[in-house]
C-alpha cells in the first residue's frame, strides 16, 4: 500500500464512537491481548513470506513500555512457534546514547527477551553501539551490508514496529529536530530542546518508509488525543513526526486498542 492509498475505515467497536481515519490500514481491538494477537499474526506471516522469498527476515523493533508485553508473548505463546527466528536479523529502531547496562537502554530490555532465547544466530543480532561517536554511520553500514545479499529493489527492512509518544514522536524522531529533514542517510543523530534526554541515534524516514510493513502500536487513553490530531489536524511532520511515516512501497498498519482509538 502506498501513501496515496485511502485510509481503510472499519466498523466501530463497542465503546468507540468513531474510528480515526488514519493513513493506511487501521486495526482496533477491544484490549491489548487481542491487539497483540493481531499484530503477532501479521508479524509471523510477513516473516515466513520473507524467508520463502529471500531466505531471511529483517525485523526492526522499538523500545518503550507498550511493546514489551508483546515481545514476551512472542517468546512464550505457542501461536508464534512458526516464527523463523533462525533466519531473522534483529535490528533496533532507535537508541539512547547510553551504555548497554544503563536502565535507559532500549537494547538492554530487548536483548533480555530475545538474545539467548529466540534462537537467533549471534551474527544476525545487531545492537546499536550508541555511545560511539560514529554510531549512526556504523549502524547504517551494518544495515547496508546485511541487506546487500538481496536484489537491489528489496534491500530494505521487512517489518518495522513503531510506537508513538504523547507528543507525536516515533522512533527517536522528535518534533522540530533536524533529523526530520534527512532524505539520504538511513540512520542519524537526534538531539535538541524537544528531545527527552539523553541524545538519541535513530532510523530515519528514508529507511523506515522503504520497509515492506510498518506497524504502529499505540495503546491507552493517554494517546487518544494525539491519535485524533494525527487523523484530523493540519500539523505537518515537523510538529508531529509520526505523520512523516508514509511507506513508499510497503504497508502502514496502525494497531490500536479501543482506549487509544
Amino acid at each position: 500500500m502506498s501513501d496515496q492509498d485511502d485510509p481503510i475505515p472499519l466498523a466501530p467497536l463497542e465503546g468507540v464512537a468513531s474510528l480515526p481515519r488514519l493513513p493506511g490500514q487501521v486495526v482496533v481491538e477491544t484490549d491489548v491481548h487481542a491487539l497483540f494477537e493481531a499484530l503477532g499474526a501479521r508479524l509471523v506471516a510477513t516473516a515466513m513470506d520473507a524467508v520463502a522469498r529471500w531466505g531471511d527476515f529483517h525485523l526492526a523493533l522499538s523500545g518503550g513500555s507498550t511493546p514489551f508485553p508483546f515481545y514476551l508473548s512472542l517468546m512464550t505463546d505457542p501461536r508464534y512457534r512458526a516464527m523463523p527466528w533462525s533466519r531473522t536479523h534483529l535490528w533496533i529502531v532507535d537508541e539512547r546514547r547510553v551504555a548497554f547496562d544503563d536502565a535507559k537502554s532500549n537494547w538492554r530490555q530487548i536483548s533480555e527477551i530475545f538474545v539467548g532465547h529466540a534462537g537467533i544466530p549471534d551474527s544476525q543480532i545487531h545492537p546499536m553501539m550508541a555511545t560511539a561517536a560514529d554510531a549512526a554511520a556504523q549502524y547504517e553500514g551494518a544495515l547496508r551490508a546485511a541487506l546487500a545479499t538481496r536484489p537491489a529493489l528489496e534491500q530494505r527492512l521487512d517489518f518495522v514496529l513503531l510506537g508513538m509518544g504523547d507528543n507525536g514522536h516515533t522512533a527517536s524522531l522528535f518534533p522540530e529536530t533536524q533529523v526530520l529533514d534527512e532524505r539520504e542517510r538511513w540512520v542519524a543523530d537526534c538531539d535538541g530542546p524537544t528531545v527527552t534526554p539523553p541524545p538519541r541515534v535513530t532510523m530515519t524516514y528514508p529507511l523506515i518508509n522503504a520497509a515492506r510493513v510498518v506497524a504502529v502500536l499505540v495503546a491507552g487513553k493517554g494517546k487518544a488525543d494525539m491519535i485524533h490530531r494525527v487523523a484530523t489536524g493540519r500539523d505537518d511532520f515537523h510538529a508531529i513526526p509520526i505523520k512523516g511515516i508514509k511507506p513508499t512501497r510497503g504497508e502502514l498498519v496502525w494497531y490500536l486498542d479501543a482506549a487509544a482509538g
